[in-house]
């Protein structure tokens, strides 16, 4: 079986996918927490409440014209 190929994607100065911080109020903090929490995820560090509260962070961290562009595209896929 063949290992599947994945086009390389655009990456920031600190080696996070630019996807991942494109809309952040502040890129280079929401870079800092990406590596930081893949750093504790791979150590096993990541404790579920951890995560919970990260992913409430992540959800607000978003600017309101990326969160309206959003907002659009699940309306047209709904």
């Amino acid at each position: 079986m063949q290992k599947r190929k994945f086009a390389k994607q655009p990456k920031t100065k600190g080696g996070v996918n630019v996807n991942y911080v494109r809309g952040a109020k502040n890129p280079k903090a929401q870079e800092a927490e990406i590596k930081s929490t893949a750093k504790k995820y791979r150590e096993g560090k990541l404790t579920k409440a951890e995560m919970e509260r990260i992913a409430k962070k992540r959800s607000k961290n978003v600017t309101k014209s990326y969160k309206k562009a959003s907002e659009k595209r699940r309306k047209k896929l709904s």
